[in-house]
């Protein structure tokens, strides 16, 4: 079956990017984008919050999640996740064009299915596109983002820690830094083990894959970086599928963001440090036809019955970049190996 593709939204009065999403405990779907007037001017940016019932075939009006911001300080790149608690969370950076380029992290709080949210808060630490708030199975909460590092001149990975559930943070502990790359907008992903795995775009513009980087003490001390199969990816999104398997949604972009890929691979594939040892199935999820095309920043889910739910944006077919959600299921990816007679 091909994939199925759904509008979540597209207001032809403002340019809507940069998605995630989260399934409830009752089955609705959150998403979660920025508005601005560009990719590259920022003025106007605000969070908005659409909802659906219906397994992302329809979608609510947007609802909004802060003020406007302006061309020298604006709202950039929000996440949603699920706590241990069973709170939901949304953070995101404001980022601030000043002389010292500062960025602050502010967090909101809500119910497990997202109807009445907190106060935003703001967190004591400084940081770009964070990942999601994570409560690991040790009970530690963790958040990553990225700053640029003026002892190697290029942008690196951060991490902080909390052992009491967010009432104090750990110091700065630095997942990946390294004078030949720009690391940044990792995903992390726990493995049943404990072991932490840190995907990480580079971003100089130069083609090269996906890295990764481990943490088997909970994020306190982290591996060499490692090379992926995931050539030219940018904003990994990594998680665990049903069937054991990892997934990995990204932009594809060797030359030009045109390309939106997922990438399924086995747990063996996902430890392995030689990248001639790995191996992985890439599916082309969309392409964007635009004569200006911009996309790849996603958010995924899965349901019971196997159903993967992603949502992305991408200009395509109008003016201004538009929320697309996407739906498949693992088998349209690769089938079933055929048993032997």
């Amino acid at each position: 079956m091909p994939i199925q593709k759904f509008s979540v939204s597209r207001d032809p009065d403002i340019y809507e990017a940069w998605p995630d999403l989260v399934k409830t405990p009752k089955g609705k779907l959150v998403c979660v984008f920025t508005e601005c007037v560009h990719h590259l001017d920022r003025d106007l940016s605000r969070i908005a919050l659409c909802e659906s019932l219906d397994r992302g075939r329809t979608w609510s009006e947007k609802k909004y999640m802060t003020p406007r911001g302006t061309r020298e300080k604006y709202f950039n790149n929000a996440r949603l996740s699920h706590l241990s608690d069973g709170r939901m969370a949304l953070i995101c950076d404001l980022v601030e064009r000043d002389e010292n380029s500062s960025s602050e992290i502010w967090i909101w709080y809500a119910d497990p299915e997202g109807e009445v949210w907190s106060e935003p808060e703001i967190l004591p630490f400084c940081g770009i596109v964070p990942d999601k708030l994570r409560d690991l199975k040790s009970g530690r909460r963790i958040i990553s983002a990225h700053f640029f590092d003026p002892k190697i001149k290029k942008l690196a990975q951060y991490l902080w820690y909390s052992d009491d559930k967010g009432a104090t943070w750990s110091d700065r502990i630095t997942v990946a830094a390294d004078p030949r790359y720009n690391l940044c907008e990792a995903s992390i992903l726990e493995s049943p083990d404990g072991r932490l795995t840190a995907f990480l775009r580079e971003n100089s513009g130069k083609g090269y894959p996906i890295f990764k980087t481990f943490s088997d003490d909970g994020g306190l001390t982290w591996s060499p970086i490692y090379e992926t199969v995931l050539d030219g990816g940018h904003r990994p999104v990594s998680g665990w599928l049903a069937d054991g398997r990892v997934m990995v949604t990204y932009r594809y972009i060797p030359r030009g963001a045109q390309n939106f890929f997922a990438a399924f691979f086995s747990a063996r594939s996902l430890n392995e440090t030689d990248r001639s040892r790995q191996s992985a199935r890439i599916m082309p999820v969309d392409y964007d036809r635009n004569p200006q095309p911009d996309l790849g920043y996603s958010g995924w889910t899965q349901f019971d019955d196997g159903e993967i739910y992603v949502v992305n944006y991408i200009k395509d077919d109008a003016d201004k970049a538009q929320i697309r959600g996407y739906s498949f299921y693992p088998e349209d990816v690769m089938l079933p190996a055929k048993e032997e007679k």
